[in-house]
């Protein structure tokens, strides 16, 4: 997956937001299935950024791919369980001592991607995000920087 396909992707994301609140004025409110699409549509912005963080010209995301496909089924289905679980009550069981809701969005949709992702992105760094041709042309490209503000710098106090 490239960075057009993160691009694509965050418009498709994007478009589904724009749906889900376009919903809240049909007649009768929004429609049930107008919050779940508000959460996939802010679940694939979130991802599609990710996508396109990692992308690199003429590089696939390598095993970056499915973790990202992964983290995208994670969100979606804790935004779509915590949408659709039936309201709390006082007597509600506590989840690792939080309301259920609450509960999945700390530890599902907080916590396990932070966990995820950092391991993910360190495990493929070298070969998806940034190569010794990559970092040798960025050096390049600081040093031509340096000399050119150097000139720049020169030709000011002369």
């Amino acid at each position: 997956m490239r960075s057009s396909a993160g691009l694509r992707a965050f418009v498709l994301s994007t478009v589904l937001i724009a749906a889900a609140y376009g919903a809240a004025f049909l007649p009768g409110g929004a429609p049930r299935w107008a919050p779940l699409l508000l959460a996939t549509g802010s679940v694939g912005t979130m991802v599609s950024v990710m996508v396109m963080g990692a992308a690199r010209p003429g590089r696939t995301l390598g095993a970056l791919g499915p973790v990202l496909g992964a983290v995208f089924v994670l969100l979606a289905a804790a935004f779509a369980l915590a949408l659709l679980l039936p309201p709390e009550t006082a007597g509600s069981a506590l989840w690792l001592g939080l309301p259920r809701r609450a509960a999945i969005l700390i530890y599902g949709i907080g916590l396990l991607p932070v966990v995820l992702l950092p391991v993910a992105y360190a495990a493929t760094f070298d070969r998806v995000t940034l190569s010794d041709a990559d970092l040798a042309r960025f050096r390049e490209q600081l040093a031509a920087q340096a000399r050119e503000s150097g000139r720049e710098a020169e030709r000011r106090s002369a």
